[in-house]
């Protein structure tokens, strides 16, 4: 029978958590034993007792869960020192972050835990219910429009009274992912004026069909702009000059814009300069969700509320984790489907895992003691040229 272990998380106080009793009592379900480290489902306001009822042993301790697990469930990407205990070869998926702090990445593969990162996960269909960056970045983009309204200071609906007209906010969303959708309905639901903007064609529908508007210049060349497979080309210089132009006009007469680019392992674009801040009237907010990487606003400082001439410059960078008890709901549920796909169907606890799995093979960041996925071996390693 095979155990699966989930410590509680360490560092940045995350209150999230890997496992909900919903996820523990699957698990139980498919043959495994589960532990859980008393206290770890706290901040998600997930109690001990919950645990247990669910069919988990609850531990004092990470020591004490880990140990001889063969599975181990985290948040965040755990330190090596802190899986003392686990079984070589055991199993760790996480959101392993996997392009910063890359000694400790590395470290972390040197134990021989087989590692997978899954924001690595391939984005099919069979897939989408393992998808934990977009089901962590629905929360995050719902709660950066509640936490711009209540750092606003004002009304975001259009309000008649007997003594005048209360005007609509107007909410701008730039960049329409998954937390930028979220951001739009979220924004539209509280009575905002809203627009949206992307550097992909096919998002101009998505937008309208929450009822905001698309805000870009829609030349033949931005009709071109997205490949077959759904990805963004390069655009041209004129282009680029004629949309920026486009943009800094309408940033100026905005109440509240939530940014949401970011590119895995580079920096985050500037969207926003800061003469486009500056253009802003005191009292707008920009909530970058982008922060962790640099943020795509000249004057992001990560965790952080920066006011730049009358401007609120918010820099969360775990805002799904201000909504623990659903980010971990949801989390649990997404690795729940991906573990499931290693234990064996008919030999209930045992594991039987297919390493030609697309989903496997896709997120499988460390083997055997060395980092192995494409996105994370340098070619000089590989024997080639840097």
């Amino acid at each position: 029978m095979i155990t699966i272990a989930v410590p509680a998380e360490g560092g940045r106080e995350e209150k999230r958590v890997a496992l909900s009793p919903e996820t523990a009592r699957k698990f139980a379900a498919l043959g495994a034993r589960v532990r859980v480290q008393a206290g770890a489902g706290a901040g998600a306001h997930f109690s001990d007792a919950e645990y247990k009822e669910a069919g988990a042993s609850v531990m004092k301790g990470a020591g004490a869960t880990l140990k001889g697990a063969d599975i181990v469930l985290t948040v965040r990407r755990p330190s090596a020192s802190a899986l003392k205990g686990a079984a070589r070869g055991a199993i760790l998926a996480c959101i392993l972050d996997p392009f910063s702090d890359k000694a400790g990445l590395s470290a972390l593969a040197k134990t021989g835990l087989t590692v997978f990162s899954m924001e690595f996960m391939p984005r099919i269909t069979r897939a989408q219910s393992m998808d934990v960056l977009s089901s962590q970045a629905n929360l995050a983009g719902y709660k950066a429009v509640i936490d711009a309204a209540a750092y606003f200071g004002r009304a975001l609906p259009m309000m008649m009274t007997a003594a005048g007209t209360v005007p609509a906010a107007r909410v701008f969303i730039m960049g329409v992912g998954v937390a930028g959708l979220q951001a739009i309905a979220t924004a539209k639901r509280l009575g905002a004026i809203v627009t949206a903007t992307d550097v992909r064609p096919s998002t101009k529908e998505q937008v309208e069909s929450l009822a905001a508007k698309f805000i870009a210049v829609e030349d033949e060349e931005f009709k071109k702009a997205e490949t077959s497979a759904g990805y963004a080309r390069e655009m041209s210089a004129a282009y680029k000059k004629k949309q920026a132009k486009l943009i800094a006009e309408h940033v100026s007469s905005q109440d509240i814009i939530v940014t949401t680019a970011l590119i895995p392992g580079r920096p985050a674009p500037e969207l926003i300069s800061k003469a486009m801040v500056e253009s802003m009237k005191p009292g707008s907010v920009i909530v970058d969700l982008a922060a962790e990487r640099g943020g795509n606003s000249a004057v992001t400082k990560a965790d952080r509320t920066v006011v730049h001439k009358g401007v609120s410059v918010m820099g969360p960078t775990n805002l799904a984790g201000e909504l623990a008890g659903n980010a971990s709901s949801l989390y649990a549920r997404n690795l729940h489907a991906f573990i499931a796909l290693m234990i064996n169907p008919e030999k209930k606890g045992e594991l039987a895992i297919d390493w030609d799995d697309d989903v496997i093979k896709g997120t499988l960041a460390a083997k055997g003691g060395r980092l192995v996925h494409p996105m994370l071996v340098s070619t000089k390693s590989k024997g080639g040229k840097k």
